[in-house]
């Protein structure tokens, strides 16, 4: 009983640590890419939007890639981006897809996040400045970090299967 009662209770704890919703907005502007609310809207179904442009999140274990081992990429689903390898994703019981390094540092920007009564790091694509989930300092070698990443803020496109179109323009616009 007691033990149930401390997984629980640790459960809950991150489970709250990996979830979000900003009350701030955040200023946009830096980033390449530029959208109206109406503009994403189209573009992005309500759950994406929710969390991509709101900050907000999917519960643990519901998302799409949280057990996915196939291999292959990750793309924001804001931009087409690559993010994350399936190569350095890793099982970290939390119930989203957990990695210990983005595809190339400078595919995500950190953000100092002060929602919520604490302090944790914001994860965002550096294309559009869309929420993609948090990183934590408890995360395997040889980084010891955990990108902790909503499902429905990403792409996957396992190796071998055909790029979607918003990876497509991606690409194109970027010279990949």
């Amino acid at each position: 009983m007691r033990l149930s009662l401390i997984l629980l209770l640790s459960l809950a704890y991150i489970t709250g640590a990996c979830q979000t919703k900003s009350d701030s907005k955040r200023d946009d502007s830096s980033y390449p890419i530029q959208k109206t609310d109406e503009e994403w809207k189209k573009i992005l179904s309500d759950e994406q939007f929710y969390i991509l442009r709101q900050q907000g999140t999917e519960y643990a274990f519901s998302g799409a890639y949280w057990d996915n081992k196939k291999k292959g990429t990750y793309y924001s689903a804001a931009t087409g981006q690559p993010l994350f390898s399936s190569e350095h994703k890793y099982k970290s019981g939390t119930g989203w897809p957990s990695f210990y390094k983005p595809i190339d540092e400078n595919a995500v920007k950190e953000i100092v996040d002060k929602s919520h009564g604490m302090v944790r790091t914001e994860v965002v694509d550096s294309g559009s400045g869309s929420h993609l989930g948090h990183v934590f300092n408890d995360g395997p070698a040889p980084t010891g970090l955990r990108y902790c990443m909503n499902s429905a803020s990403l792409i996957f496109v396992a190796d071998g299967e055909e790029l979607p179109a918003i990876v497509e323009e991606w690409k194109d616009n970027h010279g990949e």
